[in-house]
């Protein structure tokens, strides 16, 4: 994984998490790596990886069995809402690189529906 200058790293792997979630590559109770293997995988230190579990846990993604390991919540409802959530800032970033752009709202569902029938 690249890491960007702009954000935290362990933000950045947070979110890589949550995108395996979403995916099903992490499904609900799946035993995840420990911090040591979380450390080694994503290049970060044992501490960050600690971090990123504390900060999962803490937002209910995850939970820890003293002794045992930390696994993806079973909270189902939970990874729908973070789908759309994930969905809603694609949509905000994309609609501000195009306006960026100097395209109307009108252009950018053009832009959309001619992308969508050319991949069709």
């Amino acid at each position: 994984m690249e890491y960007s200058a702009g954000t935290p790293i362990y933000l950045q792997v947070i979110r890589e998490l949550q995108k395996k979630m979403i995916k099903g590559e992490l499904k609900p109770g799946d035993k995840m790596p420990s911090n040591r293997e979380l450390a080694v995988l994503y290049k970060v230190n044992q501490n960050t990886a600690a971090r990123i579990y504390r900060e999962m846990e803490s937002e209910g993604y995850c939970y820890t069995k003293r002794g045992i390991g930390t696994f993806v919540s079973e909270e189902e409802n939970m990874f729908e809402n973070l789908k759309k959530e994930m969905a809603e800032e694609v949509l905000r970033n994309f609609m501000r690189e195009m306006k960026d752009l100097g395209f109307q709202k009108d252009d950018i569902i053009f832009q959309v529906t001619d992308y969508k029938e050319e991949q069709e």
